[in-house]
């Protein structure tokens, strides 16, 4: 009797399905990645050895839709290969959540979505999902938004907290930060589209023993771009203010790109960006160094990583001119970027006395090819030619003579199904 019940609520569930428009459908990705590090972000010391290691990123994408209702869930396990026995009975990282949201439509112009979701706007510089990670980029927050012909408005939410708390807690949350709101607005005209964004971003810290306070950041900017058939180009502007751990923020970047189609294949970009920094021999306790908050920052300032990705942050700057060469070819696609990098403000060596501006030069070299519509292999190698003052402020001495570092990447990602 009992199993007769359990087929027949299957059954009703199945029937039910024709009530409403429903789609299913669900991806996986697997995607292992060889690197060699011989000095990735930052110069390597004689007598250092290099490294190398494969990770993997595992995720099925489950996305459902009924109606004014879009629900996603997606579930992943980051590894690096060997890091359990294989033997094992436990998985060192297990699955984990990178997206868990719905979103509701009240009407054609504004929906609204809640949970663990991606947020990524314009080029990924203040916001992005930061995917060549493996863990990925995503946020615990509430969207609204509105959308209509050309324009669109965001209005973003979060509160971040280490537990569900019955007392404030004496100690600074491990959440990257306590609260944020946000107001991103989309528009376009003719050829050129625009973007402004004002953020506000809320941290935790302790200014004495027991007495945690938030200070909070606004970021606030514009990123503009223009496309034409041959031509393209972007500039983006932002500044900083707001307090940081009790201490004034007053910095600015600016970006931009001008980019040209020489053929239909090859195109060749150049490139600047400036992020303020402060002198080292500056004594005032204002934050004058920008910081990008959830950019995607693998994506700029060079692949090896040596500025903005989880370092450099308080520092000196930097000044980045770059030459994109892109060529693409059937299934095949070639990139080459050479990077000067630059520091904006001084630099000081052991003795107080003020070192060179250039930092070092960083070359770039990508190449992908589609194997089949959902098998795409791509690999790299970057090279940095370190100036004395980047390894004095690695702290680094001794430094060997060559740093580069290579990958390799396969991405498999095939539809297991889709239901209508």
């Amino acid at each position: 009797m009992k199993a007769l019940k359990i087929i027949g609520l299957a059954l009703t569930g199945i029937l039910s399905l024709g009530t409403y428009a429903q789609e299913l459908d669900a991806n996986l990705q697997i995607r292992p990645r060889y690197e060699y590090r011989n000095g990735f972000k930052s110069p390597m010391s004689n007598g250092e050895d290099a490294t190398s290691f494969v990770s993997q990123r595992s995720r099925l994408n489950l996305n459902f839709k009924q109606e004014k209702l879009k629900v996603k869930l997606t579930l992943q396990n980051i590894r690096s290969w060997g890091d359990v026995a294989t033997t094992t009975t436990a998985d060192k990282n297990g699955v984990a959540v990178f997206e868990a949201w719905a979103q509701y439509e009240f009407s054609p112009n504004w929906s609204a979505r809640f949970g663990r979701q991606v947020i990524s706007y314009d080029n990924q510089r203040i916001f992005g999902e930061i995917d060549w990670l493996q863990q990925g980029q995503s946020h615990d927050a509430a969207l609204f938004s509105f959308h209509k012909e050309k324009h669109q408005l965001d209005l973003g939410f979060a509160m971040n907290a280490n537990a569900e708390n019955l007392v404030a807690p004496k100690t600074p949350y491990t959440t990257n930060y306590k609260s944020m709101q946000y107001a991103w607005y989309h528009t376009q005209f003719g050829k050129i589209s625009s973007s402004f964004l004002l953020l506000n971003t809320g941290y935790e810290f302790e200014k004495s023993v027991g007495n945690l306070e938030v200070d909070y950041k606004q970021t606030f900017g514009t990123y503009l771009v223009f496309k034409d058939k041959k031509w393209d180009s972007n500039l983006g502007l932002y500044g900083q203010t707001g307090k940081s751990t009790d201490k004034n923020v007053s910095a600015w970047y600016a970006g931009a790109n001008v980019g040209y189609a020489l053929t239909d294949a090859f195109k060749a970009t150049l490139g600047y960006e400036f992020l303020s920094g402060k002198d080292q021999n500056d004594s005032s306790l204002a934050i004058k160094s920008f910081s990008p908050i959830f950019g995607t920052n693998h994506a700029f300032n060079g692949f090896m990583d040596y500025f903005y990705v989880g370092n450099h942050q308080n520092s000196v700057g930097l000044q980045d001119a770059y030459l994109k060469l892109n060529y693409a070819s059937k299934k095949w696609q070639f990139s080459l970027t050479p990077h000067i990098f630059n520091a904006p403000n001084t630099v000081l060596d052991a003795s107080n006395q003020k070192k060179e501006s250039y930092l070092g030069t960083e070359l770039d070299f990508t190449l992908g090819y589609a194997v089949q519509k959902d098998i795409q292999v791509s690999a790299g190698y970057s090279q940095m030619f370190a100036s004395e003052t980047l390894e004095r402020l690695k702290n680094v001495t001794n430094a060997a003579n060559t740093n580069n570092w290579a990958w390799v990447m396969v991405s498999i990602n095939p539809k297991i199904f889709s239901l209508k």
